[in-house]
């Protein structure tokens, strides 16, 4: 449908990177108009693929007024077109407008889902553009037809896999690799039998992560070994789920990353969960621990703490740090990075279902001066309301934590847990500002620093907080 008799003014990105306008005239006047390849401040006509009573979605077909913001994209793959690349939606946006962007996305999910507004912005956090990511799960797909294999990102809106020879925001290497990475599945006598590739980069290790639905036969496992002997590529195996990940060959370097900040070596097991961007987790870590401000008379409690990328960091400057995490094989590897690092003494880890926390497990952790929060995109809404409930009804013996850190991958959920926190909880939000993890996607991390003045709940905590069961 197409929709040529109107130019549209582009007024925002929304969290899919479509650009935001409203109808003018006509029947539909003050209807909004998401537009794929839109940049806020251009005048552009939609071709409107879908139609709805409050809204319409589609493309743009011609531009009049261009955006001082759009740069030439730099990947060749990035686009509109039949068969682009679905990893990036904000290549042909400025690096610069598009933090600018998710900063405005996290101010606004603040106020209006959680009615907070930060005291101070933070300064954001940003790193390199380019050769970031990593951490990726490739697809693999043989095309008999077409006699060929394909290794990458899915395609925009589809499932098939994209037609890539270059993915610019992998490192430099695996980018370089990625033909002779097709060429090789392709030589495979089991390559309609082998559907995904996993890069898990270290700083001195590349690894990747062959699934395989059948065992390897022997040919296909030499190929493996002189492939990861030309391109220094560190082979494992999958054959199954992630607890099945093993070396092609028993022996082969480790896997680690440093934080050398605080003096920390991070071994890890390439399906172990790590921060796809290295060099923003050095800066984010680092930020995170200034903010924390932990004392050496202090204990700390890192709520989800995964390997311990915070945990150990804080132990070189608190007394005591206690990390607690969902999976008891992340707590395991936690305490073996704790031993490698030599801070046993001054940590202690816990496996807990965080997100059926209440508070009576709150008062059996123990007090803590001060919390750092890093919860997946579901966020931390049970840690929160039991806070809340705490503040409403102390426990005896036990006191709130004086500052939170938190850390979040979901704007919207550090919303909803930040409104509880702040109208609930007796805490004011002093500062937030995003963290660029993900250079050219939608995706918003971002920190938020919360200090507890004990004020009263306030007439905001009567109003509903999404994703409340009460609610």
């Amino acid at each position: 449908m197409s929709d040529g008799y109107e130019w549209l003014e582009v007024e925002s990105l929304d969290l899919e990177a479509q650009g935001v306008a409203h109808r003018k005239g006509g029947d539909g006047a003050g209807k909004v108009v998401f537009i794929e390849g839109a940049l806020p401040g251009e005048t552009v006509q939609v071709n409107v693929s879908r139609k709805k009573n409050q809204w319409e979605q589609g493309q743009m077909s011609a531009l009049r007024r261009e955006s001082s913001q759009r740069v030439r994209p730099g990947c060749p793959h990035f686009g509109l077109h039949a068969g682009a690349c679905g990893g990036c939606k904000m290549q042909h946006l400025h690096p610069a407008a598009q933090v600018a962007v998710k900063q405005r996305v996290l101010e606004d999910n603040l106020w209006h889902l959680g009615k907070v507004r930060p005291e101070q912005i933070l300064r954001p956090i940003e790193g390199p553009a380019w050769g970031y990511r990593y951490r990726a799960r490739l697809s693999v797909r043989f095309v008999p037809k077409k006699g060929t294999v394909l290794v990458g990102f899915h395609e925009r809106k589809s499932r098939y896999v994209a037609d890539m020879s270059v993915c610019p925001v992998l490192p430099q290497r695996v980018s370089a690799m990625l033909p002779a990475l097709r060429a090789l599945i392709g030589a495979m006598e089991q390559r309609d039998r082998l559907p995904q590739i996993e890069l898990a980069a270290g700083d001195e290790i590349t690894a990747l992560v062959l699934r395989h639905l059948e065992p390897l036969c022997d040919s296909d496992a030499v190929k493996l070994r002189a492939f990861g002997a030309e391109h220094e590529v560190q082979w494992w195996l999958q054959p199954k789920g992630p607890e099945t990940v093993h070396l092609l060959d028993d022996t082969g370097p480790e896997l680690a990353y440093a934080l050398p900040e605080f003096g920390v070596t991070m071994p890890f097991k390439p399906t172990d969960f790590t921060q796809v961007n290295p060099h923003i987790n050095r800066v984010l870590v680092g930020r995170a621990l200034r903010l924390l401000q932990a004392q050496p008379d202090e204990r700390v409690i890192d709520w989800f703490c995964g390997l311990g990328n915070f945990t150990l960091p804080i132990a070189r400057s608190a007394r005591q740090v206690l990390g607690v995490e969902g999976s008891e094989v992340l707590v395991a590897r936690a305490c073996e990075n704790a031993k490698r690092n030599g801070l046993l003494g001054s940590t202690s880890f816990e496996a807990r279902n965080l997100f059926e926390i209440s508070a009576t497990d709150l008062v059996a952790a123990g007090s803590a001066q001060r919390w750092l929060v890093d919860p997946p995109r579901e966020g931390a809404f049970a840690l929160a309301k039991a806070l809340a409930d705490l503040h409403a009804e102390p426990s005896a013996g036990w006191q709130a934590p004086q500052r939170i850190v938190y850390v979040s991958c979901n704007p919207s959920t550090l919303a909803r847990d930040a409104g509880l926190l702040v109208h609930q909880a007796g805490y004011r939000c002093v500062s937030a500002g995003v963290v660029n993890m993900f250079p050219h996607t939608a995706h918003v991390e971002s920190m938020a620093v919360f200090d507890f003045d004990g004020h009263p709940p306030s007439k905001a905590a009567a109003e509903p907080v999404p994703g409340d069961s009460d609610a």
